[in-house]
């Protein structure tokens, strides 16, 4: 039923631009109300796209968030995937096909994340506009995990690196890059921002670690909903025993829950993490018949109202910097840390509405 959606879209994108041609991707290189949609640009995208600025399109809100930091105003960054919505699965709507069909440069996750989005991506865009994947270059295969939501024999890796956030800063890095290669006249703005912002990532990491200290090793321990948290327990030494979502997006079996039950009780672990993009009363079944705590965590859903853009955005809160430390604190919550540990962590953008307040008197 997917591949029949995506052909039916793309033979009307195909229609509207006129067949435009596809390019390879380098090898080397359901709206929620946090979302901008992305076929109702605001006032403010228009004006910068009057202006003649370079249009970058982008996928997962994390990723927006990222690039816009480092593009500032030079550029028009626009997510094409709201918030709250399965990333895996998301069918690309019409107007995203027309904004495609504008793009000056496509950037998105890759390790097969945005399958469908790529699929339109290609078909789309304008025949020398680049689709570079900040995921597939940040490690190699070897470096690729494989896990309960993401089985080896199904193919596909675990996507989400950027939950951890020295892979944040590889993206960060290699979003000045491609914005540098596509308007070298900023050059030196990008490379400042870059900057900045690998200071506000660094520290995050620092208190990533700290946080991670905070928990007794016994309880370093992960069980989640959606299998999101890999590369980040493989970062600060945190074991994930589990996932409670299926690799075909389901929800588990009653004889899965069974099994689930007993490692919770077997491992001790104090609580389990749900998703703010997969609810699901299973995981309550599971936290109550364990006898355990359970949070809600997001690798994708910034926290708040808002706009993923950091140029358009007005809630200090609603970034990615903002969405790990309330992850943090959660963690830190549940598995016996301390969450006070990240209030000395700056949320804010470092570029936009959010900045600019910051720095008034």
């Amino acid at each position: 039923m997917r591949t029949f959606v995506v052909l039916s879209l793309l033979s009307l994108f195909l229609v509207g631009c006129n067949a435009t041609e596809n390019s390879a991707v380098s090898p080397n290189a359901n709206s929620s109300p946090n979302s901008t949609a992305a076929s109702a640009p605001s006032s403010q995208s228009s004006d910068r796209q009057a202006q003649g600025k370079p249009l970058v399109i982008t996928t997962v809100a994390p990723i927006t968030n990222i690039v816009s930091n480092i593009a500032g105003d030079r550029v028009e960054v626009r997510g094409i995937v709201p918030e709250g919505t399965n990333s895996h699965t998301f069918e690309p709507r019409p107007s995203d096909g027309e904004l495609i069909k504008q793009a000056d440069l496509i950037i998105i996750n890759g390790l097969q994340l945005e399958v469908p989005t790529l699929e339109l991506a290609e078909a789309a865009k304008p025949k020398d506009t680049k689709i570079y994947e900040v995921g597939t270059n940040t490690i190699t295969q070897a470096q690729w995990i494989f896990d309960a939501s993401f089985p080896k024999e199904g193919g596909k890796p675990n996507p989400h690196l950027w939950v951890n956030p020295k892979y944040a800063e590889a993206y960060a890095r290699q979003a000045a890059d491609q914005l540098t290669a596509l308007d070298p006249a900023g050059a030196d703005y990008y490379a400042t921002n870059l900057k900045n912002y690998l200071q506000r990532l660094d520290q995050l990491d620092q208190v990533t670690r700290k946080v991670v200290a905070s928990i007794p090793p016994k309880n370093r321990k992960l069980l989640t909903y959606h299998d999101s948290w890999a590369y980040w327990a493989r970062e600060y030494g945190v074991e994930v025993i589990g996932a409670i979502q299926p690799s075909d997006f389901n929800e588990p079996s009653a004889q899965d829950v069974a099994k689930l039950i007993d490692q919770i009780r077997a491992t001790q672990v104090p609580a389990i993490f749900g998703s703010e993009v997969f609810p699901s009363k299973v995981e309550e079944q599971i936290a109550r018949e364990a006898n355990v705590k359970t949070g809600n965590t997001s690798d994708d859903d910034l926290p708040g109202e808002g706009s993923a853009d950091a140029m358009e955005n007005t809630n200090p809160k609603h970034t990615y910097i903002g969405m790990m430390v309330e992850n943090l604190q959660i963690l830190a919550k549940n598995l016996g840390g301390d969450p006070s540990l990240v209030d000395s962590l700056e949320t804010a953008n470092i570029v936009g509405p959010t900045a600019t307040a910051k720095a008034k008197p």
